[in-house]
């Protein structure tokens, strides 16, 4: 899972040279001060207190029984499940055990058996994201789809989606809350029906009785409009808290042409955006809030992330290099006004002149 850690080229006007040999320098400190070192006992605790919240969520949807406080275990599961989903995360990063198929049988036992979300589909496709964040055509993370993530796409769009994509800003979140029924789909398409799929027989079972055993719970339990309600509340909890806490980290930040020729080093940092908020946010966004240390240390467990930002900071200082962070509620009002921004190139024609200062010469 973990991206590699090289440079895909050298701009020959961006001291690219320095940037990769203080980038060796850089892994060596993080390295030499443990770093990065497995915190099994971490993550098992997290597992085991995750596990602990799962069942209580179904406890409480059996004691509560007919009511339309199953709406708040409901949340409560979305919230659980998001969770999961993080440390499924971890998982696939290789965070959490020494060995390679300990990780990742641990990211499909959590993300497929528990989240509902292939570790194949999206192993392949996070993958891509850390070897290419936020360059056009490479990042499948800004695909264009109902969103543009930058001026050629909004530029690209016709008839009615350039009235939405004008508004586009204003409709990710509204839009978020649908992410958890996209994931739950985009998991049985790719299983389906990509021509090669790692253990794709065990996780075709797995996931179908996933996403089977819930739902035929609820209805077992609940009237009939209850029911649909309850799983509305669950999939939009989960969709909207996973899309909130990956947003901020990229959106907005600086998008690269697909002919970028950037360092390691200046790519990883320069399109990244940390979430300030200390360790609750930690929690909260299952280590994503130090987004510039897990792109540079991929492999690195979340309770290290805070240490190496100190040391990522001072070495982004001396060399000039942008080092973004700031508040959720800022990322958040960053994001929607950089989406709008770029809605405003719907159905334009359009060439940037800022980006071109990537290009390679």
């Amino acid at each position: 899972m973990a991206p590699e850690r090289s440079s895909d080229g050298i701009h020959p006007d961006r001291g690219a040279a320095r940037t990769v040999h203080t980038y060796s320098t850089l892994l060596k400190s993080v390295r030499n001060a443990g770093l990065l070192k497995r915190r099994r006992g971490f993550y098992i605790t997290v597992f085991v207190i995750l596990m602990v919240a799962w069942a209580g969520t179904w406890g409480g949807f059996l004691l509560l029984r007919d009511t339309w406080f199953q709406l708040l275990i409901a949340a409560g599961m979305g919230v659980v499940l998001t969770q999961f989903a993080f440390l499924a995360h971890e998982a696939a990063h290789r965070q959490v055990f020494k060995s390679k198929g300990m990780n990742e049988w641990s990211a499909r036992l959590v993300g497929t058996g528990l989240v509902g979300i292939s570790y194949s589909m999206w192993a392949q496709k996070h993958t891509r994201h850390h070897n290419f964040p936020n360059v056009i055509d490479k990042d499948p993370d800004i695909h264009t789809g109902a969103i543009a993530f930058h001026p050629e796409a909004a530029s690209s769009r016709r008839g009615v989606m350039v009235h939405v994509t004008r508004k586009q800003g204003w409709l990710l979140f509204p839009l978020l809350f649908f992410l958890g029924i996209s994931l739950h789909i985009d998991s049985l398409k790719y299983l389906l029906h990509q021509r090669q799929v790692d253990h794709r027989w065990v996780e075709i079972p797995v996931i179908m009785l996933r996403l089977l055993v819930v739902p035929f719970l609820v209805f077992s339990f609940l009237p009939l409009g209850m029911a649909f309600a309850f799983l509305g509340v669950q999939l939009g909890v989960f969709g909207f808290y996973m899309g909130a806490s990956f947003a901020p980290n990229h959106k907005g930040m600086p998008v690269l042409p697909s002919s970028s020729r950037t360092d390691f080093l200046n790519r990883q940092v320069l399109t990244a955006r940390n979430i300030s908020g200390g360790r609750f946010m930690d929690t909260l966004m299952g280590g994503l809030n130090r987004q510039i240390e897990h792109h540079l240390f991929p492999d690195m467990p979340r309770p290290y992330l805070h240490r190496a930002s100190g040391i990522v900071k001072e070495c982004c200082g001396e060399l000039g290099i942008p080092y973004t962070e700031t508040s959720l509620v800022a990322s958040y009002i960053a994001v929607v006004k950089y989406l709008d921004d770029v809605g405003l190139f719907a159905g334009e024609p359009f060439e940037c002149p800022v980006m071109d200062q990537f290009r390679p010469r």
